[in-house]
């Protein structure tokens, strides 16, 4: 996969205050990117599993969204994760769309370390959505990164 960092589709805080980087989303695929910093690491000094998780989380959601960038975004509905070894180094997140349905994205992905080996995979549902309903009656709207797109 590419080595040139893309900016995200849509804009979430949470991902960005964490470093991770996207470098291809298209197809059914994404890659995602992050250089462990101390802020990422756990008490062994590895990276935390929610990085991990998170990584997993993100790299599948853009992997079921890749092929319609300015469609609906996603909500994850379940996720399921091994984690198989510490995670060191620059890491890199592999997602992959299995089937797609009018409402649901199933998904896998994969977080590998510099020397290619397998940290943790995941398997996870999500549900394609153009806003997302809150308290009170209300829907907030999706934060895409170029504002322009409906």
């Amino acid at each position: 996969m590419s080595r040139t960092k893309i900016p995200f589709p849509v804009r979430v805080p949470f991902v960005e205050s964490l470093g991770l980087e996207l470098h291809a989303c298209a197809h059914g695929a994404s890659e995602l990117r992050v250089d462990l910093a101390d802020a990422h690491m756990n008490s062994w000094e590895v990276a935390h599993g929610g990085v991990l998780m998170t990584m997993l989380d993100v790299a599948m959601a853009t992997a079921a969204r890749s092929d319609h960038l300015d469609g609906p975004g996603v909500a994850t509905i379940e996720m399921k994760t091994s984690f198989v070894r510490p995670a060191e180094g620059e890491l890199r997140a592999l997602g992959k769309l299995l089937h797609r349905t009018s409402t649901l994205a199933f998904c896998e992905a994969s977080v590998l370390d510099d020397t290619g080996e397998l940290c943790a995979h995941a398997t996870g549902t999500f549900k394609y959505l153009r806003k997302l309903p809150v308290k009170g009656r209300g829907v907030k709207a999706l934060q895409r990164t170029n504002p322009d797109t409906p």
